[in-house]
């Protein structure tokens, strides 16, 4: 946000004098006036005001509310973090407390005390200063490559595989559940190589019928087929000079691996009913939610092409074992699906927190995320609660074994407070209350790596 914006004051009321004087009064900030809804959210769309003056009764209802509170709602739609003070008829508490109900920041009865006015009006753009400040904060705070969100160390650990690896040329394979972010994690390894000017084109490997894939990957000439009325390059070569992610490799064909395994030897293809060589320059990076080694016993993935498709392996960590990272991913999305839906929530309540926290999170990011944007279509108020996320038993039926119960509790405590003091054993045991010698042991028990220890 600009600093134009942060000094800008929207003032919505019909009365020309009332403004006049209203404008004089608060020269010192950058005023834009507006006389009625139309051109309140014209304003709103230009200057962007981080506080909005506005009276109750707006035309063409100027002796009611009904205008006023539509243009409260749609201000809050479009600008969810302006703060609007109301301004209210001699003694119409009522309404005042229903603007208060429906976001507004603050209210101020005619007739108007100048001075306690502006001390309102102050005071809403040091709580707007404040509030953009934490939020970028939280954004710095998060990790450094773009789209990827979190400040656990299981993904500072992946991020920094990434930023080593990004800028070579080797073929990478991205190890994890569904819904972990694979593909955001290609796109980083591909924004961060000397490829970055180049495609990057993504073929999921199960999602495509076996006797088409061979053809979208490798392409074919006109005539090699019914259908084929024409030439048609395949993803690899629609990479060349850039990058191709083979998401999902574990599902793909045991025929269509060895042709694979010829490209990535000799680093030239044919197309389908072609006899033409064609080399392609390309970098791979392959991605799976399947365990290869199991595959690989059981016959069903080539082992030489494991080799040569997993240069490095990085293995990306479930949301349930990411301390701290599921609240901060569900803000997120929460303010992207409130711009969206246009709705005015800007939060969560506490035991929606509590219950995002608790929540294990078996589809990952992508049902947080999901989960998140259904909550903010089915909130009534400016929060998000617990009922809006419809998670239903935290936890689950599955989990009975108090010891079980107790221990991933005891790691998710560990976690959280070494991610919060940054790694500072000595306050991590003091924040838990146990001393060093116990913290060691503690670490020890759940394989959770001491700051400085190295794989």
């Amino acid at each position: 946000m600009s600093e134009a914006s942060q000094r800008c004051l929207m003032i919505v009321e019909d009365d020309t004098g009332l403004r006049s004087q209203l404008r004089w009064s608060f020269e010192d900030y950058d005023v834009v006036m507006a006389g009625d809804r139309t051109a309140a959210l014209t304003m709103l769309e230009r200057h962007a005001p981080a506080v909005v003056l506005q009276d109750l009764g707006l035309p063409p209802d100027p002796a009611g509310t009904s205008e006023g509170f539509a243009t409260i709602a749609e201000i809050q739609a479009q600008a969810p973090y302006a703060k609007i003070i109301v301004v209210t008829g001699n003694g119409d508490r009522d309404n005042a407390v229903k603007a208060i109900g429906c976001g507004a920041f603050d209210f101020c009865s005619k007739p108007l005390d100048l001075e306690v006015l502006r001390l309102i009006v102050s005071r809403a753009f040091r709580v707007h200063e404040l509030e953009a400040e934490n939020r970028k904060l939280r954004s710095q705070s998060a990790l450094a490559l773009d789209g990827i969100i979190g400040t656990s160390e299981p993904m500072r650990d992946a991020c920094r595989l990434i930023e080593k690896v990004g800028p070579t040329d080797a073929s990478v394979m991205l190890l994890g559940e569904t819904g972990t972010g694979k593909e955001l994690f290609a796109r980083a390894l591909h924004r961060l190589s000397a490829r970055s000017e180049g495609l990057f084109v993504a073929i999921n490997c199960a999602a495509i019928p076996e006797p088409l894939l061979e053809a979208e990957l490798f392409g074919y000439e006109k005539g090699a087929y019914t259908g084929a009325h024409k030439q048609t390059r395949g993803k690899v070569e629609l990479a060349e000079g850039g990058t191709l992610l083979l998401d999902e490799i574990g599902d793909m064909p045991m025929a269509l691996q060895a042709k694979l395994l010829r490209f990535l030897q000799e680093r030239v293809i044919e197309r389908i009913g072609g006899r033409e060589a064609i080399p392609v320059d390309v970098r791979i990076i392959c991605a799976t939610h399947q365990e290869l080694p199991e595959l690989i016993r059981d016959g069903r993935f080539r082992e030489d092409l494991f080799y040569r498709v997993s240069e490095v392996s990085i293995r990306l960590p479930p949301l349930r074992d990411r301390a701290g990272d599921a609240v901060l991913l569900a803000q997120h999305f929460l303010e992207q699906a409130a711009s969206r839906h246009r709705r005015a929530v800007r939060g969560f309540s506490a035991k929606a927190i509590k219950a995002i926290e608790a929540y294990p999170w078996r589809g990952n990011v992508r049902e947080l995320e999901n989960t998140v944007n259904s909550a903010v279509i089915m909130a009534d108020g400016r929060q998000v609660g617990a009922e809006d996320l419809r998670l239903g038993a935290i936890g689950g039926a599955d989990v009975l074994n108090l010891r079980q119960v107790r221990g991933e509790a005891e790691k998710r405590a560990i976690q959280r407070a070494m991610t919060n003091v940054g790694g500072n054993l000595s306050r991590v045991a003091d924040l838990l209350g146990v001393s060093r010698p116990t913290l060691y042991d503690l670490l020890d028990k759940y394989g959770l790596k001491k700051p400085g220890d190295t794989d």
